[in-house]
Order: structure tokens, then sequence, then C-alpha cells
């Protein structure tokens, strides 16, 4: 017997008085979040959802959340967790998709998804309402966890993609489970940590290494449910978060409000033990200021929602090397190969291929997307990178960002390292554009530091004295801010670069 909500049910087990979930005054131990999920799974189970059925989850990183995702696992159905920022068309695709039989949602949330489930002819509740929480506390609790196999769907993730409509990976009990187990295993985790929440649970990021790895442990997650940087270093210091878990801007954030506020405002022992970064490519200029900063190491690792999503981890007890991504946790495989699949030389760039549990059990209702995504049983990323003579990995980019300026390869995260050398910048990003005779020509949008002052022309030279000729931008625009995903991932596919080069 498998299923994710064993976890929970156990932890509760052991561990009933714990403090499990905290939201500023508000807190749960892990004896009310099991109760309330078996009221949640029996609630469900009276509506005729059941093994298998899909509900659709829209709600911020509020206790809530864990409620409701737990107790859709508990009752064997499929947890389908969307940002709840969707409009009711976008909801409509994801929840329609898959067959959702119902949607969960919050009260911010209720306008948008009401109206998708309307269209769908499907039910919609808000979860956080006063009269859903009395109608809850009246339902017959669903005592024993549903039985499932490790083959069986858990969770259902629309990745964004970068062309078309969302696709949803099919994420099993035993996908996530293994994974969840791994990361605990990896990042040392027990039930004395204090995790801090600010990664979305809709995201497969936050949920595997911040949600489910602290109930596999016992410990505690704090949550902040719309991540703001200075609101983020206060949690840390206030709640003695040692685990810290964030994609790059996250950490760029938390300097720049450590720097306004003349200090992290962590001290002695009631300092971090242990960063996290993933989600994207995570500076290495920016690595080394924050470990000065917060005294804490930064770890870097690579995932994605196709992969649970934990591929590969820094070290935190052997060698460390700044820019890499680590090397394949226990129990996953990796490879680096070319175009037609074979795998390439040592110090080579080819294309990451996985294999291993926590690899995907495919997309929904997507053959034509699975026989590209897999080849001889390996599910290909899409990302590059090398791997060196120890064994460790480092990304190169995104196989669909690379640049290729007359005929030679420009790998835009190499640029963006050295933008972020310079001391007035705060984030850039490196895209191609379309150019009539190299084919492409390297473009840089770049956002500065509040109250410094550079020309695009001085960010240029400054790039230009640092690489080949062939690589630096002949583009360079400043700007207000970077689109950015619910995580706080730079959206390259939503960046445009008009107007002339140099």
């Amino acid at each position: 017997m498998t299923n994710l909500a064993l976890n929970l049910a156990r932890t509760a087990a052991a561990r009933p008085d714990s403090t499990a979930i905290l939201l500023d005054d508000q807190a749960l131990d892990y004896r009310a979040l099991d109760g309330r999920s078996a009221l949640v799974a029996g609630w469900l189970a009276a509506r005729g959802v059941g093994p298998g059925d899909r509900v659709a989850i829209l709600l911020p990183n509020i206790p809530h959340f864990a409620v409701a995702y737990y107790g859709v696992l508990r009752a064997g159905a499929v947890a389908v967790p969307m940002n709840p920022l969707l409009k009711s068309g976008e909801i409509g695709y994801g929840a329609g998709d898959c067959g959702a039989k119902l949607i969960l949602a919050w009260g911010a949330a209720m306008a948008e998804a009401g109206a998708a489930a309307a269209e769908l002819g499907i039910g919609c509740v808000d979860v956080t309402d006063p009269g859903f929480g009395a109608e809850l506390a009246a339902a017959e609790p669903l005592g024993e966890v549903v039985e499932r196999d490790d083959d069986d769907l858990a969770v259902l993730l629309y990745t964004s993609g970068t062309t078309g409509r969302p696709k949803g990976a099919r994420l099993t009990h035993g996908n996530l489970g293994s994974n969840t187990a791994a990361v605990a295993r990896v990042l040392g985790m027990s039930a004395s940590e204090t995790v801090f929440g600010g990664l979305p649970f809709f995201h497969v990021f936050g949920q595997t290494c911040g949600l489910n790895a602290a109930v596999l442990t016992g410990a505690r997650i704090t949550l902040l449910p719309r991540f703001d940087a200075a609101r983020a270093l206060e949690i840390l210091s206030r709640d003695r978060v040692t685990v810290m878990e964030g994609v790059p801007t996250m950490f760029l954030g938390l300097l720049a409000a450590a720097e306004a506020a003349g200090s992290t405002g962590l001290t002695g022992e009631e300092g971090l033990r242990l960063c996290v970064t993933g989600g994207s490519a995570m500076p290495v200029e920016v690595l080394h200021r924050f470990e000065s900063a917060f005294g804490c190491p930064v770890v870097e690792g690579y995932g994605l929602s196709e992969t649970s999503p934990v591929v590969t981890f820094g070290s935190l007890d052997g060698p460390r090397k700044p820019g890499s991504i680590g090397t394949p946790i226990e129990g996953v495989r990796v490879r680096l190969v070319d175009d037609e699949g074979k795998e390439v030389a040592e110090g080579d760039v080819g294309e990451i291929a996985v294999k291993g549990p926590n690899v995907m059990a495919g997309y929904w209702n997507r053959p034509e997307a699975d026989e590209a995504a897999f080849a001889d049983g390996w599910f290909r990323t899409g990302d590059l990178a090398r791997r060196d003579e120890d064994g460790f990995y480092f990304i190169v980019d995104r196989k669909k960002d690379l640049v290729i300026r007359g005929g030679y390869n420009v790998y835009p995260r190499e640029i963006e390292e050295v933008f972020y050398e310079h001391p007035a910048v705060a984030e850039a990003a490196v895209v191609g554009v379309p150019h009539e005779v190299h084919g492409e020509e390297v473009a840089a949008v770049v956002t500065l530091k509040p109250g410094a002052e550079v020309t695009a022309d001085e960010l240029r030279a400054f790039v230009k004295a640092r690489v080949a000729p062939y690589k630096y931008p002949r583009i360079v625009r400043l700007v207000p801010g970077l689109p950015k995903g619910p995580t706080g991932k730079i959206l390259k596919r939503e960046i445009t670069v008009e107007g002339p080069a140099e």
C-alpha cells in the first residue's frame, strides 16, 4: 500500500502536538492538520469523489492548502494544484482538460474559479468561507487513508512550457514519495527544522521540497502567501528559520532588503543552517554575495515539474563547486546527449536526459508529447549542461534559449553572469533576436539596483571587455522590471527587444 498522505498520518501519530503549519499567529499542529484533511476526504467521498478523480486546488500558501491537498490525496483522488491568480479561461482549460470533478478555491479566486466551474458544469467551493468550515466540521471524517499503488496518479501539474497550451505532468505516488524522501535525506532535514514556505505550493519545487519534505520529517513550515523580501526577512528572524528554499530572484530580493535595513536581522544560533536554490540558474556572483551577507551555504539543485522535481543537488558535506547543480540524487541517473541521442564526451555540452523513480508517468492525454519527450526510456529535459571530471554538472542553458550568432553558440547564462558582476545591476536576461546577417543577435534586458546609475553603453562596454567578440550583446536595454512567473523565475519568452543594435 502507498499513498503520499500516509506521510502526514504517520507524522501525526508520532508527533501530534508539534507545529506543522505556521502563518503569522495562526498555527496548526500535526494532529489538527491530519484531522482536518480526514474531514476533507470524508466530505469529498460523500460527494462522489473517489480514487483517481481529479480535484483542482486554487489556493496560495495558507494552511487551507495543506488541508485540501492532503484531504484530496487521502481520499485517493488526484490533486490538480493551480495558480490562484489564473483567469477563468486558464482555469477552465486545465480543469476541463483533466476532467476535474470539483474546484477548491479561496475567496480572492472565487470569481474566476466560479466562472470556470459554471462553464464546465462542476462544483466550486470556497474552502476559506466560514460556512464551508461549519459544513466540514459536520462531515464524517475518512478515518483510513485510501490505498493506492506507486504507479497511481497523485498530482497533475500543468507546465507552462514555451509554446502551445500547458500540458499536465502526471506525477504518481511513487514519483513524489521517492523524491520527497530523497530531498529530506540530502538536506539532512529533521523534526527540529523550520522551513521557509515562500515558494508556491502549487508549484512542484515548493510542494516537494517545502510542504511534503516538512510533513515527512515532522518539521514545521512557516508560510508567506505572496513573496515580499522585507517581510521574508522578518519571518526568517522571527521564526528562526533553518532552511530557506527559493529561486534566485528571492535571494536577490533578500540581499536588497538586508542592505536597505543595514542588517539581515539574523544572529548567532538563530541564523539559517542551509539555503536551497533552484527553478533557474543562480548567478555565481549573487551566490557569493548572499553567503557572505547571511553566513549560510547556498546549495543549488536542478529539476523540473516532470521529475517531481529534483534531479541533482549540490553537496552539503563534500566538495562544493559554486555554479554547479551538483550530482544526481539517490536512484536517479543522468546523461548528456547530442541531437541523435548519443552521449557526449566529458566536458562537452549536451542535453540532460533523466531516468529514475522521480520521472513522471507521462503527460495527460498527450501521446505525441510523450513520444517527443521520451527516448529509449530517458526523459529529455531540453536543458543543456556539461559534466566535469568529478561528475559535477553545470547548467549551460535551456536548449530553446541558445543564441546562434553567425554560426557561433552563445549561452545566455554565461553572459548574464558577467552582467551580475557589475555593481549597478540588479537583474539581467539575455535573449536572441532575429538578425538579417548573423541569423540572431545577442540582446540583454537589464534592471538596476535602487539609486544606481549606469548607461546601456557603459554596460555593453563592461561585458565586451570580458567575453569573446561574438558573445557580447550589441543590444542592451534598461527596463524597470522583468516579467516573472509565479515562483519569481524570469520568463524569457515574454521579453521583447526592439530597436537597433550598437
